[in-house]
C-alpha cells in the first residue's frame, strides 16, 4: 500500500502490551520515508526522490546547464555524467549475470555494477557528485538523529542496529529497496495493461504500433525490448536487460558543460566484472515502461524526443538521405561515441519504416505509460 509522507509520520503501530512499537509499521513505510529524506545528503538538499521523482515517473525533472540530460548534485554545482534512468519497474532487473557468454545482462545502473536494489540504493548517498556524504558512518549518524528512525529500525531490524555503521547502512538500503519493490513503482496499469485485461481498446494507430513492435518481419524492437516469451504476459517489462552499443553519439552540450570534450563513456567496461574492450560502449537496455514521459533518452540524454529515438534506429535501415538527418539538430546524425562494439546485426535487421509506421510505434509506446502519468503525455 502506498503511504504519503504525512500518513507515515502519523502511523503508529502498537505492541500487544499496548505500548508504541514503532512510528513506521513496515519496512516499506520506513523505506518510503528514507527515499524522500533530504537529510541523508551532505547539505540536506537532496534525496533519492530528487533524481527519481515519483510525480514524473521516477526521473529527474530539474533543468541544468546541460538541460535535463544529467542531474545536479547536492552541492549545487556538480553534474553527473549519465542520465538518471527511471526507477519504474527496477525491481524486475535481474542480478548481473557473471556466467554470461556473449551478451551480458542484468544489474542496476547503466553498466550493471550493482546487483540488487539494495546495492544500488547504497551508491548515491556516498557519491561525491550526488548526495555527497563522506562515508557510511556519516549517513548512519543522520539516521540516529531522527528518533522515529531509531525506534523503527530497532523494531524492524534489530536492537542497536544503528550502533554499527555497516549494519545501519545496510538496514537503510534494505528499507529503500523494499519500498522500491512495492506497486508504487510497478503498478502495471497502463493503457496497454488495461488492453490486455480487455478493459480498453487500442486505437488503430496504437494497434498498428503494437503489431509492428512485436513483429519479427517489420521491426526488431522486441529482440531487445521483450522479456517474456508471451506477447500477452501481464508483467512484461519491455527489456531483456542485455547490453548493446547502438551507436549513440556524444552529447556535445553535456561534454562542454562538464569540461570533458573528447571524453568517451566506456559503458559496460566500467563494470568491475567486465575486462574485455569489445564490451566498451555497451549499455543496459532500459525498460520501455513510461518511456514516453521519461526523456531525454539514452545514457547521456542525447535525444529529447521519443520519435527522434525511433528515427535514430531507422537510419540504419533507410537509404533515404532525409533519414540520415537528426530532426533535433537538422544535421547528419553524429558518429557513434564508440564504434568498434556496435550491435550491427541487431541494428540492421528489418526494413526501413515510413512515417506512418514510425508514428504508430511512438503511439504504441505511449500506451506503456502508467495511469498516474498519463496526464504527462502530450
Amino acid at each position: 500500500m502506498h503511504l504519503t509522507r504525512s500518513a507515515i509520520a502519523l502511523c503508529l503501530c502498537f505492541s500487544a502490551s499496548g505500548g508504541v512499537a514503532a512510528p513506521f509499521e513496515s519496512v516499506e513505510a520506513l523505506g518510503e520515508a528514507l527515499f524522500h529524506d533530504e537529510n541523508l545528503s551532505l547539505n540536506r538538499t537532496q534525496s533519492c526522490a530528487t533524481c527519481h521523482d515519483p510525480d514524473v515517473a521516477f526521473v529527474d525533472p530539474r533543468t541544468t546547464d546541460a538541460g535535463r540530460a544529467v542531474s545536479l548534485g547536492d552541492d549545487g554545482v556538480s553534474l553527473g555524467g549519465r542520465n538518471s534512468p527511471t526507477a519504474s519497474y527496477a525491481a524486475f532487473v535481474p542480478e548481473f549475470d557473471r556466467e554470461w557468454d556473449g551478451d551480458a545482462e542484468g544489474g542496476l545502473f547503466w553498466d550493471g555494477r550493482a546487483d540488487t536494489l539494495e546495492e544500488q540504493a547504497g551508491g548515491p548517498p556516498l557519491n561525491p557528485v550526488e548526495m555527497g556524504m563522506p562515508d557510511k558512518a556519516s549517513v548512519v549518524s543522520r539516521l540516529k538523529a531522527n528518533p522515529d528512525y531509531v525506534v523503527s529500525m530497532e523494531a524492524l531490524f534489530s536492537p542497536g542496529v544503528l550502533e554499527d555503521a555497516e549494519a545501519g547502512y545496510a538496514a537503510m538500503t534494505q528499507a529503500i529497496a523494499a519500498f522500491e519493490r512495492t506497486d508504487v513503482f510497478a503498478p502495471f496499469d497502463s493503457k496497454y495493461d488495461r488492453y490486455l485485461r480487455g478493459e480498453v481498446t487500442l486505437s488503430k494507430e496504437e494497434e498498428l504500433g503494437r503489431v509492428l513492435f512485436f513483429s519479427e518481419q517489420f521491426t526488431n524492437c522486441a529482440e531487445c525490448h521483450q522479456l517474456r516469451r508471451s506477447q500477452t504476459h501481464p508483467q512484461e517489462t519491455f527489456s531483456n536487460y542485455e547490453y548493446h552499443n547502438i551507436g549513440v553519439p556524444v552529447n556535445s552540450v553535456l561534454q562542454e558543460v562538464l569540461g570533458e570534450k573528447g571524453f568517451v563513456d566506456k559503458g559496460l567496461l566500467d563494470n568491475p566484472d567486465v575486462k574485455k574492450t569489445k564490451h566498451m560502449g555497451k549499455f543496459r537496455t532500459p525498460t520501455l515502461r513510461n518511456v514516453a514521459v521519461t526523456g531525454p533518452y539514452m545514457h547521456n540524454g542525447a535525444f529529447e524526443d521519443l520519435r527522434t529515438v525511433v528515427l535514430f534506429y531507422n537510419k540504419y535501415n533507410s537509404k533515404d538521405p532525409k533519414r540520415q538527418i537528426n530532426p533535433e539538430t537538422g544535421e547528419v546524425w553524429k558518429a557513434p561515441e564508440v564504434a568498434h562494439s556496435l550491435s550491427v546485426e541487431e541494428l540492421t535487421e528489418g526494413p526501413a519504416l515510413d512515417d506512418q509506421r514510425i508514428d504508430a510505434l511512438v503511439a504504441f509506446m505511449k500506451t506503456l505509460t502508467d495511469a498516474r502519468y498519463e496526464h504527462l503525455l502530450e
